[in-house]
């Protein structure tokens, strides 16, 4: 229901002047300098109204408190809370787990995502398929991590526009036996569906294009140690098929940890891939 006019017009006026949020200033004069994720809390029932995470959690509150484009979200906080972590990879998953469980107000990205698609080859066709269906962990041939499937087919219109590709060998189009597409007309297609290539080199072609948008497979049979450490703190941040699973202080507590089912899970993928592919992180075999 929209707000009655005179409200909007206070809320609006209340928004075009912005105030120093001094009820915040001793919480985080005592936020600490390391990583870590922290919460802004609201007054009804200690709603989190916003969820984020920093290598210096008390640099990035003030940061916060200099933001006039903020003001909104400052006025209704009541508190504000931290969690610290060992270094950014764990601050990182912690984020990106606490605001798939909790869904704070102001956080737009890391919702959870019911819909995750990918592009899989099927008999060198690009085909949706969803992770409900597959382990996206383990299945060969992925291409692209998207919200829906027609986020997945726009990327593939996408990459056959950037690479000259025919629409109907993708499935994009559909085209009456013998007859060549409009795009081949205006040079937009580079004509395999009039003869100008080969089928073959099509689909090489269109491999190739994907191939940047490849997922990789998780590298280990089972769940793993990923180490952090910092001056002050140790942890081992349990991971299995991309997904985390938590962060302990033993490698007792991470083994009982990594019995827990896990399925793949895209935010994890994206904080993890890099930097497991790479082994620039201490990996702990469990």
């Amino acid at each position: 229901m929209p707000l009655p006019r005179r409200r909007r017009r206070e809320e609006f006026e209340a928004e075009r002047f912005y105030e120093y949020p001094q009820h915040l200033r001793e919480a985080i004069e005592h936020a600490p300098t390391g990583a870590g994720v922290y919460t802004f809390h609201g007054r009804a029932g200690d709603l989190p109204l916003y969820i984020g995470k920093s290598v210096n959690i008390r640099a990035r509150l003030l940061s916060h408190l200099r933001t006039p484009d903020e003001a909104r979200m400052l006025r209704q906080t009541e508190r504000i809370s931290h969690i610290r972590t060992a270094g950014e990879i764990g601050a990182l998953l912690l984020e990106a787990q606490m605001i798939k469980a909790q869904q704070p107000l102001f956080n737009q990205k890391l919702r959870r995502n019911k819909q995750l698609c990918s592009l899989q080859m099927t008999g060198g066709v690009p085909e949706v398929v969803y992770s409900k269906d597959l382990d996206f962990a383990s299945a060969p041939e992925l291409y692209g991590l998207f919200a829906s499937r027609h986020a997945a087919l726009e990327a593939l219109r996408s990459i056959a526009d950037q690479h000259k590709l025919c629409y109907a060998p993708l499935g994009l189009e559909k085209l009456p036996p013998g007859k060549a597409c409009f795009r081949a007309a205006i040079r937009q297609c580079a004509g395999v569906c009039r003869g100008d290539e080969t089928p073959q080199a099509h689909r090489e072609r269109l491999f190739t294009s994907l191939l940047a948008l490849s997922v990789a497979c998780w590298p280990f049979t089972g769940a793993v140690g990923l180490v952090e450490r910092d001056a002050h703190l140790t942890q081992i941040h349990v991971v299995n098929h991309w997904c985390y699973l938590g962060s302990v202080a033993t490698r007792e507590q991470a083994r009982q940890l990594s019995t827990v089912a896990a399925g793949f899970d895209a935010d994890g993928y994206k904080i993890l891939c890099r930097p497991v592919l790479s082994q620039s992180v201490e990996i702990m075999p469990l």
